[in-house]
């Protein structure tokens, strides 16, 4: 298993491109199976999650040209309806196949994705929607079981909101007939990625971006071509990497008005941002200062910012107070960044972060994406070696992350399993 290796301890300057987003790829790769005709992508991130779910999508029978950040996807020639759990078990977005195929086959076979290191993350919503639409849905050992000789148009509230959940149901209801309203939905800039496609595609939807949708089904869906939206996670969590280790970082091909949330806090931490049309510039000459937060659904504070705020609140002047309230289970690196020196005390939903004048390396392990991260912060931050475990939590959703880093005068590299 690979492993990272940080020198902390040096003040980060340079530029930075910004990846596509994985939130955005994921859906939109799955869209694909809404139409015969080549879906063109272009700024899509090289992760082990895009890799999975090309995977998925070839096991159903959709072709893939890649060529770097660029990948051509047709799905002409379906030949299968099921998603294994051997492919769904390593990726949960792999639900986000269920939609589609019910919508333009009649079918679908998925298996059910079981827990996740962060949370249980249900597909009710997704069941309870497409049933509303008219699918029958059963759960035939581990698998959803769905049929539909058409999905109808419906009026749909969601218990909670749900940006899988938005995603299969504004996918399906693109090809079911007549209207379908989506209530309570989720306003990720993410969910308006998805939209754009599928509007270029010809589905007619209104309302994407705000927590009611509305989309005009229609018979049939055409190819399309479409940029993938910046990564408003990896931009914040480069951001916060300046922020801890100080220095200034020039980030191209990102936008400042997916972020908003995030920016903010970040400014009261101390650093001096500036934006523009597709660039940020962070600045941080000082001690950071604590922020407390509290997770939300957009356009609130991101829980996959969490871990990586929490980590630069760790060497913050202050005392910060952190409530997670989008996963019940997403407190894990908190034992770890205790063992760099940080001192944190949680109580349920809830983290006491008291910074300290200097973190010290050590050997630490990442328990989930974003949870890497931040030990990544940290250890750039730390005195002295910091060796990251099983990092190939960080491949899922971070594009050569030791790369950049170290283009900007990070001390970091890969340790190669056969190496070690």
């Amino acid at each position: 298993m690979d492993k990272l290796r940080i020198t902390g301890g040096q003040k980060l300057h340079g530029n930075i491109t910004i990846s596509g987003a994985k939130n955005a790829a994921l859906p939109i790769l799955c869209a694909s199976l809404l139409t015969a005709d080549d879906i063109q992508l272009h700024n899509v991130p090289r992760l082990r999650d895009i890799d999975t779910a090309c995977k998925l999508l070839a096991q159903l029978g959709v072709t893939a040209q890649v060529d770097g950040e660029n990948i051509t996807l047709n799905a002409g020639q379906i030949t299968s309806l099921e998603a294994p759990y051997e492919l769904v078990k390593t990726m949960r977005a792999s639900i986000l196949v269920l939609g589609p195929l019910l919508a333009r086959f009649g079918e679908a076979r998925v298996s059910l994705p079981g827990g996740c290191a962060i949370g249980q993350r249900p597909v009710d919503q997704h069941i309870k929607g497409l049933r509303a639409m008219g699918a029958t849905i059963e759960l035939e050992h581990g698998f959803v079981v769905a049929k539909a000789k058409r999905l109808k148009g419906a009026s749909i509230r969601t218990d909670m909101v749900t940006v899988t959940g938005t995603e299969n149901l504004l996918m399906a209801a693109a090809l079911a007939e007549g209207e379908t309203i989506l209530e309570n939905a989720a306003q990720e800039p993410e969910i308006v990625d998805l939209a754009e496609l599928l509007i270029k595609m010809g589905a007619r939807i209104s309302g994407h971006g705000t927590e009611r949708i509305v989309i005009q089904g229609v018979e049939k869906l055409h190819g399309a071509t479409h940029s993938i939206i910046p990564d408003r996670i990896e931009t914040g969590t480069f951001l916060c990497a300046v922020g801890a280790t100080g220095g200034e970082l020039m980030l191209h091909n990102t936008a400042a008005t997916t972020m908003q949330s995030t920016l903010d806090k970040l400014r009261k931490s101390g650093i001096d941002i500036e934006c523009g049309d597709n660039w940020i510039r962070g600045r941080m000459t000082q001690r950071p200062q604590a922020v407390s937060f509290s997770t939300a659904e957009h356009p609130g504070f991101p829980t996959d910012m969490q871990a990586q705020l929490m980590a630069l609140n760790c060497m913050a002047n202050g005392t910060a107070v952190i409530v997670e309230n989008i996963f019940e289970n997403r407190f894990m690196h908190v034992q770890e960044l205790i063992r760099l020196g940080a001192k944190i005390e949680t109580e349920g939903h809830t983290a006491h972060v008291k910074g300290v004048n200097q973190l010290f390396g050590a050997r630490v392990m990442a328990t989930d994406l974003r949870a890497s991260a931040s030990l990544v912060i940290a250890g750039l931050a730390a005195q002295g070696d910091t060796i990251i475990d099983r990092i190939y939590h960080l491949d899922r959703g971070y594009d050569r992350m030791e790369n950049k880093l170290a283009a900007v005068g990070a001390h970091i590299e890969r340790l190669r399993q056969e190496s070690l």
